[in-house]
């Protein structure tokens, strides 16, 4: 016999002896009950001495523990139930409780007097998302902005869906982009006025624009929790770019509601390869749902 042969017999008959034994259960999965109760029944003939009284007594103390574990068990099921609950209550104090719209402090110049800062907050941060129909499609912006009591960073993408100008069923996309630098030349506790200037961009079926963008901004407390937005940024060139929005905003501490109207203007100049100007306008309401710290 070559010694192949002589291995290979040797490997057979050890996976014979090994595989007789009962196999666990598969990775990842529970054993099932008649399992472990075939485990159990194959040593059922046997029985190691004890001395006696041992077992009875092993039994007994088995029995008095079970209720012991369970109280335990119990217990740290309603700690951490409890755990949750307070977690949960910390989270939406910290979202309905925080936010710039509460924010005071106190200045040793001021009279020893609580000094609202609501617009003119040393450092703010806010971020959200707003959508609506326009004519003939649906647009949707996420915002993002880091503010000091005068200069700051606000940063923007829109996309708009239209249905194409073809006659056919598809959908024309469009996605603006915005990076600005503001300077609030206004900052007081219930107004806050800025001027912007950065970057847009604009990307159609079948063109990309990047051009200078100009802005303003303003924010003003009407009653409570209540304040008025305005905005309304301009690219002059290399395509025309107009997109002006006014909207109400409820703020719920940290958490902000808003809603408004919004009119955009987009004219590609005659930059898209044909020689003719395109230019739509789109307009329609809006709702949005942001943070503010």
């Amino acid at each position: 016999m070559s010694p192949f042969r002589s291995i290979l017999s040797v490997a057979l008959v050890l996976g014979l002896v090994l595989g007789a034994t009962p196999a666990e259960a598969r990775f990842g999965k529970r054993a099932r009950p008649n399992d472990s109760s075939q485990g159990n029944d194959s040593g059922k003939d046997e029985h190691e001495a004890s001395a006696i009284g041992d077992d009875d007594d092993d039994r007994d103390d088995d029995r008095d523990d079970r209720p012991r574990r369970r109280r335990r068990s119990n217990v740290s099921h309603a700690s951490d139930d409890a755990e949750h609950v307070v977690n949960s209550i910390a989270f939406f104090a910290f979202l309905f409780g925080g936010g710039n719209h509460r924010l005071s402090l106190t200045e040793p110049g001021y009279r020893g007097e609580l000094r609202q800062e609501r617009h003119a907050a040393p450092l703010s941060f806010r971020v959200g998302f707003q959508a609506g129909p326009i004519n003939e499609g649906g647009a949707g912006d996420l915002f993002l902005g880091l503010e000091g009591r005068r200069i700051g960073l606000d940063l923007r993408a829109t996309g708009i869906a239209v249905d194409a100008d073809d006659g056919s069923d598809d959908t024309d996309d469009i996605t603006l982009l915005e990076a600005h630098l503001t300077w609030a030349f206004v900052s007081l506790e219930r107004v806050r006025v800025r001027a912007e200037a950065g970057v847009s961009t604009a990307k159609a079926p079948d063109v990309s624009f990047v051009g200078m963008s100009l802005g303003v901004s303003m924010e003003a407390c009407l009653v409570g929790p209540l304040d008025f937005e305005a905005r309304a940024q301009v690219t002059p060139f290399p395509y025309r770019q107009v997109d002006s929005s006014a909207a109400l905003a409820l703020h719920l501490g940290a958490v902000v509601l808003r809603g408004g109207y919004r009119g955009l203007l987009l004219d590609d100049a005659g930059q898209s390869g044909d020689g003719i100007v395109h230019r739509d306008s789109f307009h329609g309401p809006f709702v949005g749902l942001g943070l503010t710290y």
